[in-house]
């Protein structure tokens, strides 16, 4: 005999989550009462709670919030910046110039902070393996180029010589390595394939803001994907801002240069139908 259906236990099998408990009067996020958090912690630490189930001590918050910070913008050339401008000229709410901006945030800008930890995480299994670092990392660059191509995430940029948010963050790196906070593993492969680069090129190529990030994601445990959601978080603060000033300019259809330039036409000669 067929059984009846328990449609609430199904519904509530349906949504579970290990995240949030809500009853009337009571919120708990990861088990903690939301009121116990609301002006406890920061919210880089309700962003690891959220993503990881649990508070991270102090330093590692510190060191998660630095790269959070470092990331929020890059001015108004950056596609995702000028997505934002153009979406609020054209007549969207914030919403809407957000969701469109943080639209493109996908494998070609924004997503190399992904991939450089994705070759960090290809270079510490051969590691793990017994490979020295050196070949490990030789390895792992030359399989991502056969792969992918000779572009590598992380590494050189088009407009820095030196990245001056790079700099910054590994020293923090180094810092936390040195008061014991992470263990400086991924900082060593990022080095390692920075001296590789330089080595064939004959000329420094070192990490950008990407390379810089994805090490103190890699050292924080986060997972690759993640550290390409983390980041998604920290360009949406500079979006926001760019749409917002946007806003108060008096500009329609905002086009992606102006209009006094004009583009090259590489068609048809003008011709007519006989």
């Amino acid at each position: 005999m067929t059984q009846p259906l328990d449609t609430a236990a199904l519904a509530a099998d349906y949504w579970s989550t290990s995240i949030i408990d809500i009853h009337p009067g009571s919120i708990n996020v990861r088990g903690f009462p939301i009121q116990e958090l609301i002006g406890a912690v920061s919210f880089p630490q309700m962003i690891w709670l959220m993503l990881r189930g649990e508070l991270p001590d102090a330093p590692k918050a510190q060191l998660f919030e630095a790269a959070l910070v470092a990331s929020v913008d890059h001015g108004p050339h950056a596609p995702s910046i000028a997505i934002s401008r153009m979406a609020t000229s054209c007549g969207l709410p914030l919403n809407g110039a957000l969701a469109s901006a943080i639209n493109a945030l996908d494998d070609v800008h924004g997503g190399a902070g992904q991939q450089a930890v994705e070759l960090y995480e290809t270079v510490r299994d051969r590691t793990a393996q017994g490979v020295a670092l050196d070949t490990a990392v030789e390895q792992a660059v030359d399989a991502f180029i056969a792969a992918h191509g000779k572009y590598l995430p992380g590494f050189g940029h088009r407009f820095h010589p030196v990245d001056p948010r790079a700099v910054k963050l590994l020293a923090l790196v180094d810092a936390a390595v040195a008061n014991g906070t992470v263990s400086g593993e991924y900082a060593a492969i990022a080095r390692g394939i920075e001296a590789l680069l330089q080595r064939r090129k004959n000329k420094p190529v070192p990490m950008n803001i990407d390379g810089a990030t994805a090490v103190i994601y890699a050292e924080l445990g986060f997972a690759p994907e993640l550290a390409r959601g983390v980041f998604c978080l920290s360009r949406a603060v500079g979006i926001l801002a760019h749409a917002w000033e946007q806003r108060a300019r008096n500009e329609r259809n905002k086009g992606p240069m102006p209009r006094q330039m004009a583009y090259r036409y590489t068609g048809q000669p003008e011709r007519h139908l006989d």
